[in-house]
């Protein structure tokens, strides 16, 4: 354990994003998965709005900087392309 005040301060701030971006990563993988579910579905309208929703996480996931853009971007490019695959407009 550290001895140093600001140490310890940063060891509890640390701690309290960690938890944040475990939150937020957590809310991308749902919102993916329940995307893919919904592609092997093939329902077209469920695809969109999913599709929707997984590209907000993903976009509130950038602003928090839990993930980086670029990574959110090839994310989401290959769900449009599932999602086209599918038949989604």
């Amino acid at each position: 354990m550290a001895n140093i005040k600001s140490q310890i301060k940063r060891i509890k701030t640390n701690e309290k994003a960690r938890l944040r971006n475990k939150s937020v990563r957590s809310s991308i993988k749902s919102a993916v998965r329940k995307f893919r579910d919904t592609v092997t579905a093939g329902d077209a309208s469920a695809i969109t709005t999913e599709l929707r929703s997984a590209s907000q996480a993903l976009d509130v996931a950038v602003a928090k900087g839990v993930l980086h853009k670029n990574a959110a971007a090839n994310k989401k490019s290959s769900m449009a392309k599932a999602a086209a695959k599918a038949g989604a407009r």
